[in-house]
């Protein structure tokens, strides 16, 4: 991997500033009723914003993040690690079914009832949050871990995004998994936008799939 390594500087910048956001998210509403994903899908737009803006003036710019490559090159590449991704997870799921295990419980979203929510949190999960989470954990975390070497890189990301994302007793194998692969996707193609599209692609089939099928 070629991209610059991510410098304290930067990194602490942004931590510092998305601590600040989600405590100011949090200070604004207490008290008051709004729409929860409303308020996720405006935190996580500016925490966006944050951490191109901090790259940009207090780091090596877009490419120390993986953004100077081809967009459409990277989208492709992005469906190409999907389609493989996806046919590794059908097969598993195929061998738990036959098992006599649902593997769709694994994967097993409530959605909204409510269209307007519904229409929310699909745009905030399937769209806004992957590429909010990838800027911070692929962009700045990996490419600040990454000067310790690989290994060191995708162990420690890989167990905030489970922490992060991890808030029941069960065993986080969804979260664990796409740590690892879209960490590796970006070590391999140094693109942040194949594990951008590999992202957005999985929360989408996590949460449609258990209501179609």
């Amino acid at each position: 991997m070629e991209t610059d390594y991510i410098k304290i500087k930067t990194l602490l910048i942004v931590v510092t500033s998305i601590v600040f956001i989600e405590s100011a998210a949090i200070l604004l509403s207490s008290g008051r009723h709004p729409n929860p994903m409303l308020v996720t899908g405006v935190v996580r737009l500016l925490e966006i914003i944050t951490i191109i803006i901090t790259v940009i003036n207090w780091g090596n710019g877009l490419p120390s993040i993986g953004l100077d490559r081809s967009i459409t090159e990277g989208f492709k590449k992005g469906l190409l690690w999907s389609a493989i991704f996806g046919l590794i997870t059908g097969f598993i799921f195929l061998i738990l079914y036959i098992a006599g295990k649902n593997p769709l419980t694994l994967i097993h979203t409530r959605l909204p009832e409510n269209r307007y929510d519904l229409f929310l949190f699909l745009c905030i999960g399937c769209i806004i949050g992957p590429v909010a989470e990838e800027l911070f954990f692929r962009g700045i975390l990996y490419g600040f871990f990454r000067r310790w070497g690989i290994s060191a890189a995708l162990c420690f990301t890989t167990i905030i995004f489970i922490f992060a994302h991890h808030n029941t007793g069960t065993i986080p194998v969804t979260q664990a998994a796409g740590g690892i692969v879209f960490a590796v996707a970006y070590e391999i193609e140094e693109s942040l936008l194949v594990p951008i599209i590999i992202h957005i692609l999985g929360n989408t089939a996590i949460f449609l799939l258990p209501s179609i099928l």
